[in-house]
Parts: structure tokens; sequence; C-alpha cells
């Protein structure tokens, strides 16, 4: 008998043993207080910004061009485009579109510049973007490897308040990326390194009524 059959065994013979279920209290609070639309969303905002990512606000008029403007300024020559991604987001004459392929390799998506994704949906109070790898989002890799990432969020519609919100929204058997920030971790010392774990660069555009 192999290491692996005697691991699967053992698993067996656990699950053979009905434990009571026990009921989880739902007692806790679903949010910290009420708010407006607008009020949420400068929440989100502003806790965006504490993590560093780059928040920026326009209309849908003032979509194209606004990503046309932050993918010139960082010297963008080529964009990973998800499939459902609608195509007038991104500059006719603009950086080389890369296809979201499942054959695509780590060191290939290494080499695009930028990427661009809309959201599922935003949590105010964490500053936290959610992706469900949705047709306007991908792959979970793509938003993982190139080093900039333009992320659209709709508001209001688009976020909650609570993690606690935001959950019954959310398809647990879907890949969720959840993303406070920029990359970053720090070491024994508190030395910041960015970009170690996801892209260094997160620019977030909420997207509503001026």
């Amino acid at each position: 008998m192999s290491s692996k059959d005697r691991i699967l065994g053992r698993i067996r013979r656990a699950l053979r043993d009905e434990a009571p279920a026990v009921e989880i209290p739902r007692d806790y609070l679903h949010a910290h207080g009420s708010r407006t639309a607008a009020e949420r969303v400068d929440l989100l905002a502003a806790h965006l910004a504490e993590y560093r990512a780059v928040v920026h606000r326009t209309d849908e008029d003032g979509l194209p061009p606004l990503i046309a403007r932050l993918l010139a300024e960082r010297g963008a020559r080529s964009v990973l485009v998800p499939p459902g991604l609608p195509a007038h987001w991104l500059p006719a004459a603009g950086p080389t579109r890369v296809p979201d392929r499942a054959g695509s390799t780590p060191a290939e998506l290494d080499r695009v510049d930028s990427v661009v994704t809309g959201c599922a949906l935003a949590v105010a109070e964490t500053g936290t973007i959610v992706l469900d790898a949705g047709p306007d989002q991908g792959r979970r890799r793509i938003t993982l490897i190139p080093d900039h990432h333009i992320c659209v969020v709709r508001v209001p519609e688009q976020v909650v308040d609570s993690v606690p919100q935001a959950l019954p929204l959310l398809d647990p058997t879907r890949p969720l990326t959840w993303i406070s920030g920029p990359s970053a971790t720090s070491d024994i010392e508190l030395d910041r390194v960015e970009g170690v774990h996801g892209p260094r660069t997160l620019e977030v555009v909420l997207v509503g009524t001026q």
C-alpha cells in the first residue's frame, strides 16, 4: 500500500463519523453604520488610496480616453484583454491587444505591460476589489502576473458596504480573487516590497454619473 492509499484510507474512515451539525451564529453586524450610495463610494475610494492603489473617477463617456491616457502614461506597448471586456474601452490605435488564452505561459504573461479588467464587486469598508473570472475579468492569472492592472468598478451598483454583504452576492464555486491594493509584503523588519504576489501598480477606475 502506498502513502497515498494510506492517507486516502484515513480520510475515508474519518468521513464515516457523522459529527453533529453545529449552528453558526449570524448575529454579527452586517455593516458598520448606514451610508448613502455616495458615501459608500467615497469610503471605498479612501480605503483604496490608503492601500496605495491609484483611484480615478469618470463617467461612461470619459472611460475610454481615461484608460488610453493611463496606458500611455505607463508606456504600455501591450495590454491583456479578457474576452468580455467592452471593445470600446481600449484605444483602437493603442497598445497591442493580447487575448486571454488558456495556453499562455507565465513567461508570456510576464512580458505583457498592462491588463484591463472589470470586477465582480467592491467592498467599501475594507477597500477590496473582488474578481470572479467573469467575461470582463478573465482568468485569475492575468491579474496576478502583469505588473500593471487597471480595474474598472461601476459605481454605485457594484459597491457594497461590507464583506458579509458581499458574500451572498458571490458564487463560491467560482475562482474568487480578493484584492486590497497593489501586491505587497513585508519581512520581519517591516521592509515593504511591492509586486511580489501580483501587480506592483493597481489603478482603480470608478465609473458612474459625474
